[in-house]
């Protein structure tokens, strides 16, 4: 087997992680106080989100901190897997969360309530700007991990949203219409809902080994059939460790096993460079020779 990682930086991400965790959660206990004081369930239900996302990020640091631990004889490849674990937890207390928030905003559809507009104004302003910090904290390196694209969903999406309190604040300041609040949280639910499932989604599929969607299995098979003395390959299989590492094994037929340790060494420095591969494992068999009919398919 050899091994390459292609990951992001661990202290700069961890970093992040503490500065996103400490600035959310002292804005989570001034949004709650102000929406119970303001009476304002789009208030409230921003400030129940920003706790779970609160609690996303001190789950997503966690599993941050485990992958980086050493492997060790009874688990060979340390705790990679702790991080897609973390990107399902994530997108299932989302999911939980919407239920509660859509619960409570159907029940004041019924009963519409006076909102404090002035105090939800000021306090979703605050929250535009310390949930787009946040995201700003993860946007570069959400391109390259689940969870910290999680992070900067949840904060990008939260900013957002705020945007929209601000909007629904302002029409009820003007119009008195108190039936917009629950409206507006049902829209945040909604909002939340597009991210948790896409979460979801991308963590199943890597809990059950799909090959990751930055990989076409497609590109790697025809890159593999189209290697010198190549006639053949089987039993590919790809699949991620962790959220930011990904692992190839194949059976390759060559027609000769000559310069075998040359031939893994460069096949294995190919499929690192072109793909985001990060453990590779090849098992060499004498194939058939070139000029007989191949069957190429896996």
């Amino acid at each position: 087997m050899h091994e390459h990682t292609h990951t992001v930086e661990p202290g700069k991400i961890g970093r992040a992680f503490k500065i996103g965790i400490l600035i959310n959660l002292l804005f989570v206990i001034i949004e709650g106080s102000f929406g119970f004081a303001a009476n304002a369930l789009s208030l409230l239900a921003d400030a129940g989100h920003n706790l779970s996302d609160v609690l996303g990020l001190l789950i997503s640091w966690i599993a941050l901190i485990l992958t980086q631990k050493k492997r060790s004889r009874g688990r060979t490849y340390g705790f990679k897997r702790s991080s897609i674990l973390a990107a399902l937890f994530n997108a299932v207390f989302l999911l939980v969360a919407i239920g509660g928030i859509l619960v409570e905003a159907v029940n004041r559809l019924h009963n519409p309530q006076p909102v404090a507009e002035n105090d939800v104004m000021i306090v979703a302003a605050i929250g535009i700007l310390i949930n787009g910090f946040t995201a700003f904290l993860f946007m570069k390196d959400q391109q390259h991990d689940l969870n910290v694209k999680g992070a900067f969903l949840h904060m990008a999406a939260d900013a957002l949203v705020s945007v929209g309190v601000v909007v629904s604040a302002l029409i009820i300041k003007l119009t008195q219409w108190y039936w917009l609040d629950p409206v507006v949280s049902i829209m945040i639910a909604i909002v939340i809902f597009i991210g948790a499932w896409g979460l979801l989604k991308d963590s199943v599929n890597l809990s059950l080994d799909a090959v990751p969607k930055d990989i076409a299995l497609d590109e790697v098979e025809k890159f593999l059939l189209a290697q010198p003395t190549v006639t053949g390959i089987h039993d590919l299989h790809i699949w991620a460790l962790s959220t930011t590492e990904n692992a190839l094994t194949v059976h390759v037929e060559r027609d000769t096993l000559k310069d075998n340790n040359q031939f893994l060494q460069q096949l294995d420095h190919e499929l690192t460079h072109h793909f985001h591969l990060s453990h590779v494992t090849i098992q060499i068999e004498e194939g058939r020779i070139a000029d007989e009919s191949v069957d190429h398919s896996i």
